[in-house]
């Protein structure tokens, strides 16, 4: 027990303030998931809610309850949870990216603290946006509303959820600087493992009750465990680029010499292309159906939200093309060639069997050959769900949390926060959480 990694980590003082710092932040979270904002009656919204699970139609509740661990729902002060600070994040780096003037601002002294502000401004008012879509959906809910003022009960909604998606956004921060680390991706983690109990329970009452069978039920789980596996097998897998440096003599002294390798991962970018492009759907999704489904809507919208459902051809389609591109966008902007490149031959490095002058071209060459078939497995993970749903006739509540984006960012979260772990236990010179290979912190 003396040498027991799980041990260890209850007796460095760090890491165990950390972790209950982390828990304490959760519960938190997890509380504020189920308090709801002023001026709905909950009691309706349960009775609507329960109606909708059993006409199974609650296909955007479903989605929006995926990521905010049953918040949307109970139209809670938590309701949005990160998505609105993760699409601002996207929509800020792309601005980045286009108007060298920004990116040149971002440069410089204080510009990191500068486009972190940036971002929470923007989130305000995508928070302001999302928000009045909430409460136009709360308006369509019959008895949902408990204040005889409309517009009072809009802008003290409106007001409660920004507020409240601004706090969750401070929660994460807290969790990235004073408990395990990377808080944004905790809180999407923790809404998700939210929805665990209460799927295995739906499905429990669907076996019971033959609406399922179970032989299906078993094929289905022993597929999700392989997906798992392959999952933390491309997660972890790497290209090695050799690099060799000269030797260089610094007056009487000789520095450098040897070998060494350039890992690029499989999928360079982690989770991070499944959570952007599902973050970047979720805003115009909410905006749409909530409009489609206000009696007073336009004939367009109503059929544009119709199809624009999770379970429907053109969202997959949308999906699997962001996906793609955000695996592009996001390894461009953390592995930049050029930058890698020019380090290696300032250090006096070179590729062997590569001119000086072509390690860009090579490198990116490399990147492209990696990314492509590690987004298009994203991709293909992401949209299990949709399969298992139509071809299996599984619920969704239970096909989405038993598979797709939910497995990728449980797996992706997984991993990071025992690299988290192993860095720290390794720090204080105990033994790390696996005795052999080694657990690669990514960067979501």
């Amino acid at each position: 027990m003396a040498n027991n990694p799980v041990v260890n980590i209850f007796r460095i003082k760090e890491l165990r303030d950390r972790l209950f710092f982390t828990f304490v932040i959760l519960v938190v979270f997890r509380l504020g998931c189920v308090l709801t904002i002023p001026g709905i009656d909950a009691a309706a919204l349960v009775t609507y809610f329960e109606g909708l699970v059993n006409q199974n139609k609650n296909a955007f509740a479903s989605y929006m309850d995926f990521f905010a661990g049953g918040a949307f729902s109970n139209f809670s002060v938590f309701m949005l949870g990160v998505m609105p600070y993760v699409s601002t994040q996207i929509i800020l780096q792309l601005a980045l990216i286009i108007f060298p003037g920004l990116k040149k601002a971002a440069q410089e002294d204080g510009g990191q603290r500068r486009v972190a502000a940036w971002t929470r401004i923007g989130t305000v008012f995508v928070c302001l946006i999302q928000s009045l879509a909430v409460t136009v959906y709360a308006s369509s809910i019959p008895n949902a509303i408990a204040m005889t003022n409309p517009i009072a009960f809009r802008l003290l909604a409106m007001l409660t959820v920004t507020t409240g998606a601004m706090v969750t956004i401070w929660l994460g921060d807290q969790i990235t600087a004073h408990g395990i680390g990377n808080g944004i991706s905790m809180l999407i983690f923790a809404g998700i493992v939210a929805r665990l109990p209460h799927a295995v329970m739906d499905l429990g009452k669907r076996i019971h009750s033959d609406q399922i069978n179970i032989v299906l039920v078993i094929v289905v789980l022993l597929m999700f465990v392989a997906i798992i596996a392959l999952v933390v097998f491309e997660q972890r897998g790497e290209r090695k680029i050799p690099v060799h440096y000269a030797k260089r003599v610094v007056g009487r002294k000789m520095y450098g010499g040897g070998s060494t390798y350039i890992p690029f991962k499989i999928n360079p970018s982690g989770v991070i292309p499944v959570i952007f492009a599902s973050s970047f759907l979720t805003f115009p999704l909410q905006i749409v159906s909530t409009l489609g489904n206000h009696a007073e809507a336009p004939r367009w919208v109503s059929r544009l939200s119709v199809i624009l459902t999770p379970t429907g051809l053109l969202y997959n389609v949308l999906l699997v093309l962001l996906i793609v591109f955000f695996a592009y966008f996001y390894t461009q902007v953390t592995l930049n060639p050029i930058e890698i490149a020019k380090n290696v031959r300032e250090n006096g490095g070179s590729i062997p069997g590569i001119r000086t002058d072509k390690i860009e071209e090579y490198m990116q060459k490399v990147l492209n050959r990696l990314v492509l078939p590690g987004s298009l497995y994203l991709a293909l993970i992401a949209v299990i769900p949709t399969v298992v749903q139509i071809f299996f006739d599984f619920p969704q509540s239970i096909a989405m949390l038993m598979g797709g984006t939910s497995l990728l960012i449980l797996v992706g979260v997984d991993l990071d926060t025992m690299s988290q772990i192993e860095a720290l236990l390794k720090m204080h010179h105990a033994d790390g959480l696996v005795k052999k290979g080694k657990l690669r912190s990514r960067k979501l």
